[in-house]
């Protein structure tokens, strides 16, 4: 099998994952900013104060451009993450106050859309893989740390 269709057929592919992510991003974004009535009553059942629909059209609008943007590789892994986030948390939102599921299924779906491009991206689009392997003794040190900071989280613990 040729090489040559199989990276254009993964082009193809990864721009029109890409493009449906970033322009549902972008679309968030506008119904954010224009305090849509949708969105803004969605919010409310869900129990989020008003305010929160600029914190996250603000995160859609800076996820797309990151995404979309060539270069800047590092801040289209944090567009990414914040994407599935974004989506993995507004599925949960409602399941966790018993929506049914047409209303958790999208952003789900959402959510694959943004790991398949995240997956499918070229070489020029993705950070550099790091060659040098991480000492156990970091390894070792790091979880000693997050240890420690979990036992003083939970000795501190306010009271009631």
């Amino acid at each position: 099998m040729d090489a040559a269709p199989t990276a254009r057929t993964q082009t193809i592919a990864f721009w029109m994952v890409t493009l449906l992510v970033v322009q549902e991003n972008v679309s968030g974004f506008f119904w954010a900013l224009f305090h849509l009535e949708y969105i803004t009553a969605n919010l409310a059942h869900l129990g989020y104060p008003p305010y929160f629909l600029n914190v996250v059209g603000v995160g859609q609008l800076l996820c797309a451009l990151a995404i979309l943007t060539p270069g800047f590789r590092r801040a289209k892994e944090w567009g990414y993450a914040g994407a599935l986030l974004n989506y993995c948390a507004a599925a949960y939102s409602h399941v966790a106050i018993g929506d049914a599921a047409g209303t958790w299924i999208p952003p789900l779906v959402f959510a694959g859309l943004t790991l398949a491009s995240w997956a499918l991206r070229p070489p020029d689009r993705r950070l550099a893989a790091q060659s040098e392997q991480v000492p156990q003794r970091a390894w070792a040190i790091a979880s000693g740390v997050l240890a420690l900071m979990i036992l003083v989280a939970l000795l501190t613990l306010p009271k009631g």
